[in-house]
């Protein structure tokens, strides 16, 4: 807002002081003083994607739709980074095989 017509509205989370992407870089040192200024402790900027991406399975929604969401080009890279957010998978499997054999 402070640069007026030189802002360019990409509807980002994070932009650039005039409204652009940012470059990985810019992202990231914004991001590390962001977390200073707010208290919160050190992190990188990518480890949001890790945690969208946790919070989603444990929450229960589909892998197929956690690894599309991602980016990944192929599921075993969601299940083989993220299995240890799913350690009860197994019960839920068992559980839904005893539900359908009554």
């Amino acid at each position: 807002m402070e640069h007026g017509a030189l802002w360019q509205d990409h509807g980002l989370v994070f932009p650039s002081t005039v409204g652009t992407p940012m470059s990985g870089g810019n992202l990231n040192r914004s991001f590390k003083a962001t977390l200073r200024r707010a208290g919160l402790p050190a992190a990188r900027f990518h480890d949001l994607r890790h945690t969208c991406a946790t919070l989603l399975l444990r929450q229960g929604v589909n892998p197929k739709y956690v690894q599309e969401l991602l980016g990944h080009a192929d599921i075993s890279l969601t299940l083989n980074t993220y299995s240890h957010v799913l350690p009860d998978m197994g019960d839920a499997a068992a559980g839904a095989m005893d539900a359908a054999l009554g």
